[in-house]
């Protein structure tokens, strides 16, 4: 068989500061920049991303590969029309001009939206629609934090969501999609069911490590079996995005309608019993530093973990806030380092100044966010790199890394890693490149919610989730939504 493939990657966080214009997908955010055609195969390869596996199961049946467009950028506010538009164009420019294709397979995220839509892969299924028509089968594999929206579930034969947060099975999850498109181009048809429910659920609520995610999504394979599925799939979705269909969902598709429907009915029972389970624990910045400070002097050895979750750059914020490293700086938190801080304009003036030297900084705060100011302070500059590395956890396995200009400073016993270019710190390798291992710290704070786990947490002594400033609040009741569906809870209910 021929199959085209192609991905158009966005997490949109309305309510961040910073809008994702084409630029940051020609960056790619930690993930390869824009490709097209035979290109994006080789830039993909050996990664951990649903295209890769996707790719390889298809090739290893016998099965010919076209590539399309594969695009990524890190999360943040709205896709700029112009972005949309031309990666979007790309696709169906590409996919228009192909001849005997047998299916399509898209590597999209589920939660983009647009400067001109809500619904930023509901438009690219509809626009694939209109060039391959009805007949053709469409499977989409999708992010555990999709918005799944009713167009999403009609225009598509099979989505296949990721069944791990962190999400380490996204090659996993690619593969999972093959063999569900397998079965379409065998002639077999899937009955679908589809549930959207009744609450949001805060990104740190939805981590598998850890309950009630853990024995949900443990259960979607039993249930699968069980019913004699194709398969089924429950999404987190994605809290901070204003949009009508936003929160958790769950879809399945089976040759027996009533089996999918029983299937779904049994899934979404288990999140509703463990409703208040999913809004998870939080600590204010100061309090969190003052809890990991006295673990680490009672059992040293092991780092415990301080996640910056609301200034998550996977969530949409800029990494630039510093309310964790104040906090840290203003108890002495000696040996501490926190990482990372994007802020360019600090790590060129690190570089200039030069390593072992002093340099005096406006720390932080760059992306203008209201009542956030930096910190001012003369920073020691312990180490300097270029930002070019490897990534080895099981996240951002085998990503290339190109963050530009980064420097290890300084202030009062506690170490800052700062970076030029947005990503989040889900990866060991992103504070060894300064010379600082993880491991043999006390506390390492990162600006991440769930995914720096994969890597850390095998490691920590405790893992801590703290409250600072940044625009992906664990409440969802701190921010202002005006296009949610009636009848959704902002947070779960308590029970």
């Amino acid at each position: 068989m021929k199959i085209a493939v192609g991905g158009f990657q966005h997490e949109t966080n309305t309510f961040a500061p910073t809008k994702a214009d084409y630029a940051a997908f020609a960056e790619g955010g930690g993930w390869p920049p824009v490709s097209r055609g035979e290109e994006v195969l080789a830039a993909v390869a050996g990664m951990n991303l649903p295209i890769a596996g996707f790719t390889e199961a298809a090739r290893t049946a016998g099965h010919q590969v076209v590539p399309l467009t594969w695009a990524a950028a890190s999360p943040s506010s709205y896709v700029t029309e112009d972005a949309f538009e031309r990666i979007c164009g790309q696709i169906i420019d590409d996919l228009a001009g192909l001849r005997g294709v047998d299916a399509v397979y898209l590597d999209l995220h589920g939660a983009m939206v647009t400067e001109h839509f809500q619904d930023g892969e509901g438009e690219i299924l509809r626009r694939v629609r209109a060039t391959v028509g009805r007949d053709l089968p469409v499977v989409t594999s999708l992010d555990l934090h999709a918005n799944v929206t009713p167009e999403i579930v009609a225009l598509s034969d099979g989505l296949v969501i990721y069944r791990t947060y962190p999400h380490v099975d996204m090659a996993k999850t690619g593969e999972r999609a093959f063999v569900l498109l397998s079965g379409l181009l065998q002639g077999r048809h899937y009955a679908k069911a589809y549930r959207q429910l009744p609450f949001l659920i805060p990104l740190t609520g939805g981590c598998t490590l850890i309950e009630p995610a853990a024995s949900i999504y443990a259960a979607l394979e039993e249930i699968e079996a069980e019913e004699g599925l194709a398969s089924i799939s429950f999404a987190c979705g994605f809290g901070p995005a204003d949009i009508h269909h936003c929160g958790p969902s769950l879809v399945a598709y089976g040759g027996d309608a009533a089996a999918a429907e029983r299937a779904a009915d049994r899934i979404q029972a288990m999140v509703a019993e463990q409703e208040a389970a999913f809004g998870g624990d939080i600590l204010p910045a100061a309090e969190a530093v003052r809890e990991a400070r006295a673990i680490a002097a009672g059992r040293p050895g092991k780092p415990v973990v301080l996640a910056d979750t609301q200034d998550n750059p996977g969530a949409g914020g800029d990494g630039d806030t510093v309310g964790l490293l104040e906090a840290l700086v203003e108890q002495s938190a000696e040996g501490a380092v926190l990482g990372l801080l994007i802020d360019r304009e600090s790590a060129e003036r690190a570089h200039m100044a030069g390593a072992d030297s002093t340099v005096r900084l406006e720390l932080g705060a760059k992306s203008g966010q209201p009542g956030h100011k930096p910190l001012v302070a003369d920073f020691k500059v312990l180490r300097l790199g270029d930002g070019a590395f490897t990534c080895t956890g099981p996240f951002y396995e085998g990503a290339r890394m190109r963050l530009g200009p980064m420097a290890l400073l300084e202030l009062n016993g506690v170490q800052v890693a700062v970076a030029s270019k947005k990503v989040q710190a889900a990866d060991m390798e992103m504070f060894r490149h300064l010379g600082v291992e993880p491991t043999e710290r006390p506390i390492v704070a990162v600006k991440s919610s769930v995914h720096f786990r994969a890597h850390f947490q095998p490691v920590a002594e405790r893992v801590i989730v703290a409250a600072a400033p940044g625009p992906n609040p664990v409440d969802h009741s701190l921010l202002t939504y005006r296009n949610l569906r009636p009848g959704v809870r902002l947070m779960p209910a308590k029970g």
